[in-house]
């Protein structure tokens, strides 16, 4: 377990005290898992507007007449598609294929991107980008420090944020430059909840006074743990749970994200894992009976990599990597719970969509 004294705290912290949330362990920070319940918080991002502090994840600025090249060679999308103030999803790979991390990232000028990593693994990636950067004309930064990020998702998300900014929130995988709360920020149409809304990256030293405004207009403090139940309803990815370096991005599922002919860092083993067809695939589910949960074994072969009662829909759902013949929508599994077979039945993803919900990510 890590030690209290060593864990790194974001600029909100004293605000998550004060809120009464309880404070865990995670990725080497000590993060707010839920504030008033899980459920109150998680109905509160599907109904209305939730607030999660997501400071603690890691970011890359990218910059120089080949930062666009660069990207390019590092990530498995095509990042000259992107326009300045676009946004992308991808993936970091190793040579083989494996999956180091998944990533946003936004295109702020012609030849500068900032790209968000997850917390845990961004020390590596920062070093992958900067070992890979030789031969490019582009500086790598590490850019942690320069924000606190704040996401705030639910139906009123934009309505909120809007009342608070000098202009429109950027749309759904663009970028903005606004004034909000009286801080500059760097507002962007992406989030992790299957719901509408933006992530909002602002100086530290302005978060609090952001984060307070968002209050003040209802958006509810929301935690880890309601980010879990909510990821898992749009049937998105966490790393170290469903990503990881020993399955790649077409096993996952994700090769919507993934586009070979730009010769990215691992390209050709995913076009051989394309072309031949994976062996396993990733699918969600939706229980029968019971919560399954992560490393439960799958009859015939397969692994729960994500499992969780689902708040909206009262059943228990998750994620998984199952042979490839058991991966059609409609077919029955058994899922070994505590050493009792559970049924339940692979699904389309996104497991739960609501109304308000946008396109995927």
């Amino acid at each position: 377990m890590s030690d209290p004294e060593t864990l790194l705290r974001t600029p909100l912290h004293d605000a998550h005290v004060a809120a009464g949330a309880r404070l865990v362990p995670f990725a080497g920070w000590e993060m707010p898992v839920q504030y008033a319940g899980v459920r109150r918080e998680h109905e509160a991002v599907r109904g209305a507007v939730g607030v999660f502090d997501v400071s603690h994840m890691g970011q890359i600025e990218t910059s120089g007449p080949q930062a666009t090249a660069l990207l390019q060679r590092l990530v498995t999308n095509d990042v000259e598609r992107v326009p300045v103030g676009g946004a992308q999803y991808a993936l970091l790979c190793r040579e083989d294929g494996g999956v180091l991390d998944d990533l946003f990232s936004y295109r702020l000028a012609e030849d500068r991107w900032l790209t968000v990593t997850n917390a845990a693994n961004h020390v590596r990636d920062l070093a992958w980008f900067r070992d890979h950067a030789d031969g490019f004309d582009a500086e790598v930064r590490d850019a942690a420090a320069d924000h606190a990020m704040l996401a705030v998702q639910g139906p009123r998300a934009r309505e909120v944020v809007a009342a608070l900014a000098d202009g429109e929130p950027p749309a759904r995988m663009t970028a903005a430059r606004l004034t909000v709360a009286g801080a500059d920020a760097l507002v962007c149409g992406t989030g992790y909840t299957g719901e509408d809304g933006v992530e909002i990256l602002c100086a530290p030293a302005d978060a609090r006074a952001l984060w307070d405004a968002l209050l003040e207009r209802g958006a509810v403090p929301a935690g880890l743990a309601a980010r879990d139940t909510l990821r898992l309803e749009a049937g998105y990815h966490l790393y170290g749970n469903d990503l990881m370096e020993s399955r790649d991005p077409i096993t996952a599922s994700l090769g919507w994200a993934v586009k070979e002919d730009t010769g990215f860092i691992g390209a050709e083993a995913c076009r051989a894992v394309r072309e031949a067809g994976p062996a396993e695939r990733f699918v969600a589910f939706v229980m029968k009976e019971g919560i399954a949960r992560q490393g439960n074994a799958i009859a015939g072969g397969g692994v729960v990599t994500s499992g969780t009662m689902s708040p909206s829909m009262g059943v228990g759902i998750g994620l998984a990597y199952v042979p490839a013949a058991q991966a059609e929508p409609g077919t029955e599994l058994e899922i070994d719970v505590r050493g009792r077979r559970r049924r339940a039945t692979v699904v389309t993803r996104p497991v739960y969509r609501a109304p308000s919900a946008p396109g995927r990510k």
